[in-house]
């Protein structure tokens, strides 16, 4: 007599529960993420820009908020962003956090720490 091979039910089901717990999750990651990497292009963008190199804060967030428009980032606010030199070299940073719902009450927390500094 030959043995079956193969997936049961309760395998099939155990594995479509699986997926779809970390489809979901990638779902609701897709935007926080997407935001922490077009805010992170925006300050590298502002980085390499000459006539800001030697500019006064305020002209680095008038131009920031024109990136922001364009790209939609609404994720941080003006006063979250930080604008030094480094070296001579413009640095801008920012720290925020995103509480993602994922469902009844459960969610998850991530700290964001975008900068024009960083590789």
């Amino acid at each position: 007599m030959n043995k079956q091979r193969g997936v049961t039910l309760t395998g099939l089901i155990l594995v479509l529960v699986v997926l779809g717990m970390v489809g979901l999750l990638g779902i609701k990651l897709f935007d926080p993420y997407s935001q922490y990497f077009g805010i992170k292009k925006a300050f590298k963008a502002l980085v390499q820009n000459p006539e800001l190199k030697s500019g006064n804060p305020r002209d680095v967030m008038n131009a920031y908020q024109r990136y922001a428009v364009i790209d939609n980032l609404t994720a941080i606010k003006e006063d979250q962003i930080e604008i030094s030199k480094d070296g001579g070299r413009l640095v801008i940073s920012a720290t925020y956090e995103v509480k993602v719902p994922l469902f009844y009450n459960f969610s998850l927390v991530i700290d964001f720490a975008p900068s024009s500094a960083s590789k």
